[in-house]
């Protein structure tokens, strides 16, 4: 059977021909498994996958969001465009297309779905009042929006030049509680990277992290061992899907730092990695609190 550990030398191939192999590769795979090893979220996903082309979240909640609904504004002053998120706008890169922006939007709305593997946030694991927020991998800043009213701070960390000016626009309202620090989040102090151990090396603090950082999670995690060990009381919600064994490494960091943690709903498919390895399905976030 062909290996998906291998994957990147089909990566000539056309883009649906290689998803319709990587779909079979996958299938094939999970029948090879003994049913009764399977949790009943990896069956629910599997069998998802059987009557459905690949996607990354395998479930039905995503035929709800139809990127042709999502209306965007332009603003007269910057003439950045925008949607309305929560009642509040949400500024895009400027070199974006309408069309562009309400793809990016409706992805977004999906991936923050109550059923999604990779919300953030649940009934039990959430924001509080008056926390300081470290909001890392920001891109548009659509997580730090939705509790911008809540939190006493955000620091939000990104990296991409396009970003900036949306974000400063999205926060003006709130640019009194508002940071945006232009590094990466990582295990080493440079001139483009920072560790959060020096960043928050004063009296300052954090209560939640929220991090996507494209695989580079357990090295944020890594620059971090003084805040997260010292710290008593904090949330952190990480993506657990950029690695295959970010759920193991994960775990391991954060329950050996004292928290208690648990994963999101369901399982993921990164059909942007073409070094995928067996099982396939990927944990979406790891929750950690204490």
């Amino acid at each position: 059977m062909f290996a998906l550990s291998s994957f990147y030398k089909y990566r000539i191939l056309p883009h649906g021909l290689r998803r319709k192999l990587f779909r079979k590769v996958i299938l094939s795979y999970f029948d090879s498994l003994p049913q009764n090893s399977l949790s009943n979220e990896q069956k629910e996903a599997i069998g998802y996958l059987r009557s459905h082309p690949i996607t990354t979240f395998l479930s039905s909640f995503t035929e709800q969001y139809k990127a042709k609904d999502i209306q965007v504004f332009t603003d007269d002053d910057s003439q950045l465009k925008y949607v309305l998120h929560e009642e509040k706008r949400l500024y895009f890169k400027r070199k974006w297309s309408v069309k562009r922006i309400q793809r990016a939007y409706n992805a977004l709305q999906a991936e923050q779905d109550i059923a999604s593997p990779h919300r953030y946030t649940d009934g039990n694991f959430n924001v509080k009042d008056n926390d300081i927020l470290s909001d890392i991998g920001a891109a548009e800043g659509n997580f730090s929006l939705s509790v911008i009213d809540k939190v006493q701070h955000v620091y939000l960390f990104e990296t991409d030049n396009d970003w900036i000016e949306a974000l400063e626009k999205t926060f003006e309202p709130w640019k009194e509680k508002v940071s945006i620090i232009h590094k990466f989040v990582g295990n080493k102090d440079t001139d483009t990277c920072i560790t959060l151990d020096s960043f928050f090396s004063d009296d300052s603090s954090v209560n939640f992290i929220k991090a996507d950082v494209e695989g580079a999670e357990r090295d944020l995690l890594y620059g971090a061992k003084r805040l997260i060990n010292e710290n008593k009381s904090m949330q952190i919600a990480l993506c657990t899907y950029h690695r295959h064994d970010d759920e193991v490494v994960l775990t391991d960091i954060l329950q050996g730092n004292g928290f208690k943690t648990s994963f999101s709903k369901g399982y993921m498919i990164y059909t942007h990695n073409h070094d995928m390895q067996p099982p396939y399905l990927r944990r979406g976030l790891i929750r950690a609190s204490k």
